[in-house]
């Protein structure tokens, strides 16, 4: 346990004395807000032009996480430089020397960053349900409306995943531009395509992605996933077990 400590104290002097993962935190939540108010904003002066179909499929609570798909970007960065920045600058055999049980390295530099990311993620999800539900003016949710909070929190939840997914994934990988280059086209064209064509719908909604965004809608109407929020969200997590037990698996396998 005093080991553990010890590495959890090194990791995180690592993260806050590396100004580029600092700023990617701070970055998804002004991305994740900004956006957030502008599509609510123009959601409210559209409305009255919806198609009497959309206006049943109104989700206000939803639109207000609008920003969160360019919001995640940064996250995902972050995941990547938390994980690959010691690959790439050659520490990693420092580090690995320093603390040679490889479970409790991997686990500290997870844990650090996986609660940096939880508190960005709540704080970023509460800020934008409240910004975004202010520009809807009358056509506003409330958090004490049935599912509004579950879906605030579950904004949060999918903000940490999606970052520690990155980890696990750059832990694989053990390169910074080699993670980023496969996982900025894969949430932002693939797993797009995959859930927009009709022959391959069925599979895209299992992606992490577009099942961890289930938790956060509340409005379901004209929604045929086979899964409901808390459904979306254990898929997601699933993806998450999976990368980190490669991750794991590949830094004790193979050498630094």
């Amino acid at each position: 346990m005093a080991v553990a400590g010890q590495v959890l104290r090194s990791e995180w002097t690592k993260i806050k004395s590396v100004r580029s993962t600092v700023w990617t935190l701070g970055l998804a939540a002004l991305v994740t807000v900004g956006i957030g108010m502008l599509i609510s904003a123009l959601s409210r002066n559209e409305f009255d032009n919806l198609a009497p179909q959309d206006k049943i499929q109104f989700d206000p609570t939803f639109i207000s996480f609008a920003g969160m798909g360019l919001g995640q970007l940064a996250l995902i960065v972050f995941g990547v430089l938390v994980v690959s920045n010691e690959y790439s600058t050659g520490m990693i055999r420092t580090s690995l020397a320093a603390v040679p049980q490889r479970g409790i390295f991997l686990f500290s530099k997870i844990t650090i960053a996986t609660l940096l990311a939880f508190a960005i993620g709540m704080i970023t999800s509460f800020a934008a349900f409240f910004t975004g539900q202010a520009m809807l003016g009358p056509f506003k949710a409330s958090l004490d409306d049935p599912g509004v909070l579950r879906a605030v929190i579950g904004g949060g939840l999918y903000m940490t995943l999606i970052t520690v997914f990155s980890m696990g994934v750059a832990a694989m990988l053990r390169s910074p531009m080699l993670s980023l280059g496969i996982l900025m086209p894969f949430f932002f064209l693939v797993s797009a395509i995959l859930g927009n064509v009709s022959a391959t719908k069925k599979v895209g909604q299992y992606l992490p992605d577009q099942a961890g965004q289930k938790v956060m809608q509340v409005v379901t109407a004209g929604d045929d996933k086979p899964y409901g929020p808390w459904g979306g969200f254990a898929i997601m997590a699933l993806w998450v077990v999976a990368a980190l037990l490669g991750g794991y698996v590949v830094l004790k396998k193979r050498d630094a």
